[in-house]
């Protein structure tokens, strides 16, 4: 018979308070999701390099009111705030709100995946369908594809996509297609 530890959840509130006092710093490279403080994977060469692919192609894209969040947090509730690698923001003042943007104002999350692919698709698709984001890419560095997940319910999203390099991916609503081949480094 396995143990059953209690386990600690963490507040957006005490999160902060940890980093305030000392027990997290700066360049601790953490995520809060569901109450735990999840250590971040290394950005390597070719994540780096495909979130600021990206980066770039949205901002030169999509219409200027429109906001593009590199790795930046999104606030989830009272236990949750990660840091995707790309948040696509529906226009408003961000400067002045009392919290990072949630779900309401979040048109499309990517996470840009290599070596966590596999908690990618088990925490996070499944976590941003609860949240109700309404569309969630995962750019799987390890095949080559994008896995466009949309029609959040539940625990879990009721349509995927998956596009191949030589195909274009539409982003949702807003009228405007990326190539593969423009995202993901060879």
């Amino acid at each position: 018979m396995a143990l059953q530890v209690p386990r600690k959840r963490f507040t957006v509130q005490e999160y902060y308070r940890m980093a305030e006092t000392g027990v997290l710093r700066e360049e601790d490279r953490v995520e809060l999701i569901e109450g735990e403080i999840l250590e971040m994977a290394p950005i390597g060469v070719r994540h780096a390099t495909c979130v600021d692919r990206l980066n770039k192609s949205l901002n030169r894209l999509l219409p200027d009111e429109l906001i593009v969040r590199v790795q930046s947090p999104i606030h989830i509730g009272d236990y949750s705030e990660p840091e995707p690698d790309i948040t696509l923001l529906k226009p408003r003042d961000y400067a002045n709100a009392e919290e990072h943007p949630g779900p309401d104002d979040i048109l499309l999350v990517i996470e840009v995946s290599d070596t966590t692919l596999g908690l990618d698709r088990r925490m996070k698709v499944p976590f941003y369908a609860r949240a109700g984001i309404v569309e969630v890419w995962i750019v799987n560095l390890q095949q080559d594809v994008i896995e466009v997940h949309s029609h959040p319910g539940g625990n879990a999203y009721r349509k995927l996509r998956r596009f191949h390099r030589g195909q274009t991916i539409p982003i949702s609503g807003v009228g405007v297609t990326l190539r593969v081949d423009d995202i993901i480094p060879r």
